[in-house]
């Protein structure tokens, strides 16, 4: 059963609106929003000193969601599916994938 995360860089209506696209897709099993656990790079030395942890580019913040789809046609329709709706709203998306 494959499981997708998916970090968010956007508003948080941007990220209610793919959790809600997440909860309609048909096989669809699971829908969660977990703590981001990817170290942000804000240290004196990095590039992003300076700058807010709550203020990413133009106002938006990150979340992750983690999904699970019954089998890897499910994942790619979720795939395909949140780049569309990022791309309308001007969100970013990233997606990680366990396949087990």
């Amino acid at each position: 059963m494959p499981l997708l995360r998916i970090r968010i860089t956007g508003s948080d209506d941007d990220a209610r609106a793919i959790g809600n696209l997440l909860n309609s897709i048909d096989g669809v099993e699971h829908v969660e929003e977990i703590a981001d656990l990817m170290p942000h790079m804000n240290d004196p030395d990095s590039s992003s000193a300076g700058l807010s942890d709550l203020d990413v580019g133009n106002g938006g913040t990150t979340h992750a969601l983690e999904v699970d789809a019954p089998n890897l046609s499910t994942a790619n329709k979720v795939r395909q599916a949140v780049e569309a709706l990022a791309f309308d709203r001007d969100a970013m998306v990233e997606f990680e994938t366990d396949e087990e």
